[in-house]
């Protein structure tokens, strides 16, 4: 069968290249895939300007959907061959540090990643541990985006936390923004999405996804804008999503005093912040990385009862063979979200 390798560490190195279809280990599950996302990691695992171990060569990938297709023999009857399931990015943690027993193995500084150390999803077949059952009406497009929308939720109900009436900025409306836009909605929030001018068309998406507001931050003056909405305070909270460092230090002057800024988007270096502004506005800073179950239950609920929306996102369709085009794509941020089909 054929995968995308990153067969060596540096900008570029990646290709289509002949992969052995391995049988499961003894917990594992082999999924045929049927939908893979390109995640913004996955371009960073191109430029190798990413801060996770990658252990090449190995197959990238790990926003996917699929069918069971085989079980290690130590997998309980909860999985059954045919079931339609997405999979957890990682594929192992230790289970003894504070992190994995509090619950938060997304932390673990053993964990192994899908796509990073061990072979992803962009292939025909990929052995996963993690398991969760798609809902019925969450088709496997959809489905495929359960990964990135379980890091939203992280981000916005665990690590953050949105209250009802919370007045509440994204900058950056790329496929994380917008989910993550549509998980604060989710949680009460009134949500407001910046981008440029070339992404015109994202924010159209999220009008149409019922955000109420949307600005361009190049013809309008958004810190302003979001004074005026909000009574001259600023707001209550902001989620970095951009990975854009001008995009950081804006959206730091957005927050209200004793609002809370987080930052999910990635920067690929270190960029200068006015720590000074968090000081004295008491700002709550929170980063947030990965997902862990809880956000993945509440994410897959998500879908099911129809508050998220993800079936929109999925703009553009490729054959693995095609993934250089959409590699480009992501990269120059046209359309939203770009699924990978095996062939």
């Amino acid at each position: 069968m054929k995968g995308i390798v990153k067969y060596k560490l540096g900008d570029g190195f990646m290709e289509l290249r002949d992969v052995e279809k391995r049988p499961p280990g003894q917990n594992e599950v082999t999924v045929e895939v049927k939908a893979a996302g390109i995640c913004g990691s996955d371009l960073h695992i191109y430029h190798n300007d990413i801060n996770i171990p990658i252990v090449p060569p190995v197959v990238v990938g790990h926003e996917f959907s699929g069918v069971v297709v085989e079980k290690g023999a130590s997998v309980g009857d909860e999985i059954a061959i045919g079931d339609r399931v997405t999979g957890e990015s990682s594929i192992y943690f230790c289970g003894t540090c504070r992190y994995c027993r509090s619950g938060y193995y997304n932390l673990c500084n053993s964990r192994k990643i899908l796509g990073y150390t061990a072979n992803g999803c962009f292939t025909k077949y990929c052995n996963v541990i993690y398991l969760h059952k798609l809902p019925e009406n969450v088709s496997f497009k959809a489905g495929a985006m359960t990964e990135p929308l379980a890091c939203c939720v992280h981000g916005v109900t665990e690590q953050t936390g949105v209250s009802a009436g919370d007045f509440v900025v994204v900058t950056g409306p790329g496929p994380i923004g917008l989910l993550v836009a549509m998980v604060a909605r989710a949680e009460g929030g009134n949500v407001l999405v910046c981008g440029t001018g070339r992404d015109t068309d994202r924010l159209k998406t999220a009008e149409k996804l019922g955000i109420p507001y949307t600005i361009n931050i190049e013809t309008t003056d958004a810190v302003a804008r979001v004074k005026e909405l909000t009574q001259g305070y600023g707001a209550d909270v902001v989620f970095e999503c951009s990975g854009v460092p001008q995009a950081a230090v804006m959206a730091l002057n957005m927050v209200r005093k004793r609002g809370k800024y987080t930052q999910v988007g990635l920067f690929g270096r270190p960029i200068e912040i006015d720590f000074e502004k968090i000081a004295f506005f008491e700002i709550e800073v929170r980063g947030t990385v990965s997902q862990r179950r809880p956000a993945w239950e509440r994410a897959l609920a998500l879908m099911e009862r129809k508050m998220v929306d993800c079936e929109s996102l999925a703009s553009h369709e490729f054959g693995l063979s095609e993934w250089k085009r959409a590699f480009e794509m992501a990269e120059k941020k046209e359309g939203m979200k770009i699924l990978l089909i095996p062939e």
